[in-house]
């Protein structure tokens, strides 16, 4: 078999690129796939500690918010022992299929190091070797961003959504029987869209070294920012003001973290020019 690893990029043909690209994609996928097998394997673990977590009266949100409202002297509307909802499974093969597919999810959120670090072998070779050294830290740093994101999803949005959603009701007649794949849906949003939307620094610094933002850019459209950020808000969570606030809030400091960002980027490309 071919050494792919002492091919020199320069002289390789696209299908080259592509099979090398195969290649870590594939070994990406393993490295899920081992993370998915090993949380269907702790099933009890993922599911009644992590995804039944947000449904207990006990879970810390809860408790945390519960013990700030008595220190602010409020009533106990915070303090709850339970929610009033249950989770069912309405299919035949229902409960296997979340099995599986709550697997797979979590075995991507904890594979994400590795996918993130199989992504950059793949681009290291193209870069400069000043690049190279400033893209050192771009596994750490994004890990860090995706798993702040993937925590601040699981202890905030998914509690609030949880809390709001599952004590709504138009009707005293109509009881709150959720789905388990609708439950568990919300939870897998909540998580994965706020690891995603905490990745936007890297992102900004991404479009900043192809030259399609600029610091100046990202301050003149600051307020069209703001909007698409309440948008995003409005779509991850309850519809209530104060969720939305919550999730705003870190966004919109990641963007202004992205216009710092942007800067350092320009600056150094003045300086190597």
């Amino acid at each position: 078999m071919k050494n792919k690893s002492k091919i020199n990029p320069e002289t390789m043909s696209f299908l080259d690129h592509l099979e090398e690209l195969r290649w870590h994609i594939i070994r990406a996928i393993v490295a899920v796939l081992i993370m998915a097998t090993a949380a269907f394997i702790a099933k009890e673990f993922v599911f009644d500690v992590l995804i039944f977590g947000p449904k207990k009266a006990d879970f810390p949100t809860y408790k945390g918010l519960c013990n700030f409202a008595k220190l602010l002297g409020f009533d106990e509307s915070l303090c709850f022992n339970e929610l009033p909802f249950s989770v069912q499974s309405r299919k035949v093969a229902g409960q296997f299929s979340v099995h599986i597919w709550t697997s797979i999810t979590a075995g991507f959120i904890a594979a994400f190091p590795y996918v993130l670090y199989e992504f950059w072998r793949f681009i290291a070779p193209a870069m400069l070797s000043n690049e190279k050294k400033y893209s050192k830290g771009f596994i750490i740093v994004c890990s860090l961003l995706f798993f702040t994101g993937v925590l601040f999803g699981y202890y905030i949005i998914t509690p609030l959504s949880i809390n709001f959603l599952g004590g709504y009701q138009v009707s005293k007649e109509v009881i709150n029987e959720f789905d388990i794949d609708s439950y568990i849906g919300l939870v897998r949003a909540s998580v994965i869209a706020c690891g995603l939307i905490f990745e936007l620094p890297v992102v900004m610094y991404f479009l900043t070294k192809v030259g399609l933002v600029t610091p100046e850019f990202l301050k003149k459209y600051r307020k069209y920012a703001l909007v698409i950020v309440l948008i995003l808000s409005a779509l991850i969570t309850p519809p209530d003001i104060a969720s939305q606030i919550i999730v705003a809030i870190p966004i919109l400091i990641l963007y202004e973290i992205s216009i710092v960002i942007s800067k350092i980027v320009i600056k150094r490309q003045l300086a190597n020019s």
